[in-house]
């Protein structure tokens, strides 16, 4: 046996820090390489529509997303834990609110938006993402919505903010009505 190849659980591991990390950084065919056809990200129910369907294609529509906003984005992992086909990942992320952020309904239409405010942000989060066939299947996470939306300044939001965010919604409705 060669003591040089990876553990089962070390290929685990790496695929699911890689798969957080392409969030920030990887192109079309970085998510095909690691992305199960049948993959399914549990966190896209307030995500563009394109991010709802399953597979790498989907997991590409939640990266363009997140990085419309955020510039900068970057997660730290803190902490991987491997059991069986199930990886637990303590991460920092963090970026610059540099986009509108686009929040949707179940319907996929665009629900609430919130226009950069140009502030840096860095929370906590746990990823847990499930293997199979040697690449990623499932996705869930835990965040912390609430410390984000302080340190960008939309918590608690000023009557400007207000407005800010009423006219970004208003722009946003109208080009999801062009698409």
């Amino acid at each position: 046996m060669d003591s040089t190849a990876p553990t089962a659980a070390e290929t685990a591991r790496a695929l699911a820090i890689r798969s957080v990390h392409l969030m920030a950084e990887g192109e079309r065919a970085d998510f095909d390489a690691i992305i199960h056809p049948d993959a399914i990200n549990r966190e896209a129910k307030s995500e563009p529509p394109a991010a709802r369907d399953r597979g790498p294609a989907a997991y590409f529509a939640t990266a363009l997303w997140l990085r419309a906003a955020y510039a900068e984005l970057r997660h730290t992992i803190e902490a991987a834990i491997v059991n069986d086909d199930l990886v637990a990942l303590r991460t920092t992320m963090s970026g610059r609110h540099v986009g509108p952020f686009v929040v949707y309904d179940e319907d996929g239409q665009v629900d609430q938006v919130f226009p950069p405010t140009g502030r840096t942000f860095a929370v906590t989060q746990s990823h847990w993402v499930r293997i199979a066939d040697g690449k990623v299947i499932e996705h869930w996470a835990d965040r912390d919505d609430l410390g984000q939306a302080q340190q960008l300044g939309w918590v608690p939001p000023t009557p400007a903010y207000l407005l800010r965010m009423a006219r970004a919604k208003r722009k946003a409705q109208q080009e999801n009505k062009i698409r």
